[in-house]
């Protein structure tokens, strides 16, 4: 292959890979067309039928009203700005620079391949920089990515981000524990199995130390 063939070869792979980029890009809600209340109930009127129920029986006439009540609530997290929740920062914390640790944090979510639920835990900690958010703040935002159509990959990776983004702290780090009902309900069946995803930033990624001291916080010890 020459020079000129290389560089021609090089620039298609890189036309093809902005095309793939394109077409997992996730779009807000606000860029897709929604469907009215009255198509969706009927789409859940279409799924009872289909799984061999009787949708106009008397249990069931007012389900799919219900369902789509209730998918208000487990999927709000589509119209829900997570980034206000961290706009408001408190530099007035009387020189503390040491590690803030939300531990614990009970979330559920849905998986995106299923749309079964996965339900867990979630720990934060970050090293403040020019201040600190309001603890409650760190829970808002990840019930507002966790209230989405998710992996729990992404959703590890964009609490992390949303944190850096808004308070550009020294370090993050999120560790998120969830079992997948995806996981127990059908395919291998295999109850009590957790998933474990963690994502570090800053003195949590270059050192190892703040990774262990982490890991022992989140495990109840201290150091």
């Amino acid at each position: 292959m020459t020079g000129n063939q290389g560089k021609l070869a090089g620039i298609e792979m890189d036309a093809v890979l902005k095309q793939v980029g394109k077409k997992f890009e996730r779009k807000a809600p606000d860029q897709l067309k929604r469907p009215s209340r009255e198509e969706a109930e009927a789409a859940v009127r279409t799924l009872i039928a289909w799984t061999g129920d009787d949708p106009e029986r008397e249990g069931l006439q007012d389900t799919p009203r219900r369902v789509v009540k209730a998918f208000e609530q487990l999927y709000s997290g589509y119209f829900e700005d997570p980034f206000s929740h961290l706009e408001r920062v408190f530099e007035d914390v009387g020189g503390y620079h040491d590690i803030v640790m939300v531990r614990g944090i009970p979330f559920n979510s849905f998986c995106e391949h299923h749309m079964l639920p996965f339900i867990g835990q979630a720990h934060i900690a970050y090293y403040p920089a020019d201040g600190v958010v309001g603890l409650s703040k760190l829970a808002r935002v990840v019930d507002i990515f966790a209230k989405r159509l998710q992996t729990q990959e992404h959703l590890t990776s964009q609490i992390a981000s949303a944190i850096d983004d808004t308070l550009a702290p020294r370090g993050i780090a999120v560790m998120l524990e969830a079992e997948h009902q995806c996981m127990t309900m059908r395919g291998v069946q295999k109850q009590g199995v957790s998933t474990i995803t963690t994502q570090f930033t800053g003195i949590f990624q270059d050192e190892p130390a703040e990774q262990a001291k982490f890991m022992s916080l989140v495990r109840g010890g201290s150091r």
